[in-house]
């Protein structure tokens, strides 16, 4: 765990809906990774495994 950002999906305001957003992991390795959902004041981590 480096700490370093791999990607950002989105990063812009949004009306509320329903939204789909897909990583394409082709160019990361595989392991953890930990990804945060920021919606107004609501915030939560979660950990991915990334297995190829």
């Amino acid at each position: 765990m480096l700490g370093r950002e791999a990607a950002t999906l989105v990063d812009e305001y949004q009306q509320a809906d329903q939204y789909v957003e897909t990583l394409h992991a082709t160019s990361l390795p595989s392991g953890v990774y930990f990804y945060t959902l920021k919606a107004g004041n609501y915030v939560q981590t979660k950990k991915m495994i990334l297995l190829k």
